[in-house]
């Protein structure tokens, strides 16, 4: 055991602790994929991918998910020892110590919060389009985007499990309608199928592009929230099991379906055509065209209204996940104690999910009274600070996992918890470099504005470490008592969980 951590306190109901045993395998699983929102990342990555990194979008996204994959060997392996709804920091703190978890719990918190409000934005801007264009209903973006803040915040009070079913049903709805427009597109086009796959899969055009750099800006983006896995670990049934296996199951489903989902569009456009189209002026409508094309109007449609409550479901997810770290750091004493309040009946993080749900309403309102645009004036750089902000602390969490298991594998092989977290790592920060360096790609402007933005991530990791090294020094009580909430638990344990 780190010296630095402590076994976990006992709470009682009353006493800052949430539901146990409410979420299985999928209710983690649908957070997780939602939080990744397949349909938006189709309607709107697929395009710029394509775009500005060629041929190759369909198996950057599968290497995209193998990189993932690596670090989820180590860091489901460590699921089983350290288990905290603050997940990162928890992992931080296990494996390299106390100030880089805060550090890390800091970055975390911020992008959490950055893409709560991007999505809100975001929603708010297609429902008024998705609306006005369907129902002649013209209603200013904020008026949708603020109903939208209270419908998640009044979920987001309620029990965990009730998010879970409603997320099971909206992925549910936006998965299906991408399955029918792609295996349309391929009964259709089934002539293009041979160089469709051999294009899209080419290590050349994957990796040795002009624009494969840029291919993995969009598809690590494609993967965000997948580490929500380990964030429901509190309030998950067997989470021994049930967090490796949810977090597995998603990974790969989204690498499988986004890869699939990619390649349906050049088959259903042709090699040259989906370059062709994508370097026109209607790029952004590609999923919208080939789905019109394969099935008639009606899919159009239906994606139109199906990606407003793909953001929905989204916000939901990413409004879930920063409650909890949150909640974490209220009842760690970072952030005031009342955060780990959780309802008496509900058990959940009422407190946390309200202070959230006040920022949002908040920042939404004094968006929409000023007049700025919800797409480029708010959704894009908020994403693009979020995004870099997670990949960074991804690759954190991967190296925290080496140093966890770095001197005592707790009888696991090499590969699992060494090799594997390292290589894994290695593909996270390296994509953080990538993001860095194409930050343009993401938040939709350039000049050194960019930079301004981006150094957001490590400056707020930095005050983050800066703030648990002067409570070392002039709060040492306090400073030992963090990560008391912290479980990490003893091998022998593990097997009866």
């Amino acid at each position: 055991m780190s010296p630095d951590l402590h076994p976990s306190p006992t709470h009682d109901v009353g006493d800052g602790a949430l539901a146990k045993g409410k979420l299985g395998t999928l209710d983690i699983v649908f957070f997780v994929v939602s939080a990744a929102a397949p349909l938006t990342v189709a309607v709107s990555s697929a395009p710029l991918a394509f775009l500005v990194g060629g041929i190759g979008a369909p198996g950057a996204m599968l290497a995209s998910g193998v990189v993932l994959i690596l670090f989820a060997i180590g860091f489901t392996a460590m699921s089983r020892y350290v288990r905290n709804t603050g997940a990162f920091y928890a992992y931080a703190a296990a494996g390299l110590g106390k100030p880089i978890g805060v550090g890390v719990a800091f970055i975390t918190i911020v992008s959490y919060a950055f893409l709560c409000i991007c999505f809100y934005a975001l929603l708010g801007f297609f429902a008024q389009l998705t609306f006005a264009h369907l129902l002649g209903l013209d209603v200013h973006w904020g008026v949708w985007s603020i109903a939208s803040v209270l419908a998640v915040g009044a979920l987001g009070y309620r029990r965990i499990d009730v998010g879970a079913k409603v997320l099971a049903v909206l992925l549910t709805a936006e998965i299906a309608i991408l399955l029918v427009i792609s295996l349309a597109a391929i009964v259709q086009n089934g002539a293009n199928i041979g160089a469709a796959t051999a294009a899209s899969f080419d290590p050349r055009n994957v990796l040795f592009a002009s624009g494969a750099s840029a291919l993995f800006v969009f598809g690590f983006g494609a993967f965000l929230g997948f580490e929500g896995t380990v964030i429901y670990a509190e309030e998950a049934k067997q989470p021994r099991r049930t967090v490796p296996r949810a977090t597995y199951v998603a990974i790969a489903f989204l690498a499988v379906f986004y890869a699939f989902t990619f390649w349906s569009l050049t088959v259903a456009f042709g090699v040259d055509g989906i370059i062709e189209l994508a370097q026109s002026e209607n790029f952004e409508e590609m999923m919208f065209l080939a789905g019109e094309s394969a099935l008639g109007a009606w899919a159009g449609v239906t994606v139109e209204v199906l990606i407003v409550t793909s953001f929905f479901a989204c916000t939901l997810a990413f409004h879930n996940a920063c409650s909890r770290y949150l909640f974490s750091l209220g009842r760690e004493r970072l952030l005031p104690a009342m955060f780990a309040r959780t309802h008496p009946r509900m058990r959940s993080p009422y407190v946390a999910s309200s202070v959230l749900t006040a920022i949002s309403l908040a920042a939404i309102l004094a968006a929409a009274l000023t007049g700025a645009d919800p797409f480029l004036g708010i959704g894009l750089w908020t994403y693009a600070i979020g995004v870099a902000g997670l990949v960074f602390s991804q690759g954190i969490a991967a190296v925290s996992v080496v140093g966890f298991f770095w001197k005592d594998r707790r009888g696991h092989g090499v590969w699992e918890v060494v090799v594997a977290p390292i290589l894994g790592a290695v593909g996270l920060l390296a994509a953080f470099l990538v993001i860095a360096t194409h930050f343009d790609l993401v938040s939709g402007v350039e000049g050194p504005i960019n930079g301004l933005m981006l150094a957001c991530v490590p400056l707020v990791f930095i005050s983050g470490v800066v703030v648990a090294i002067v409570m070392r020094r002039r709060s040492p009580e306090k400073y030992a008592a963090l990560t008391q909430s912290v479980s990490v638990v003893p091998p022998a344990e593990t097997e009866s969980d």
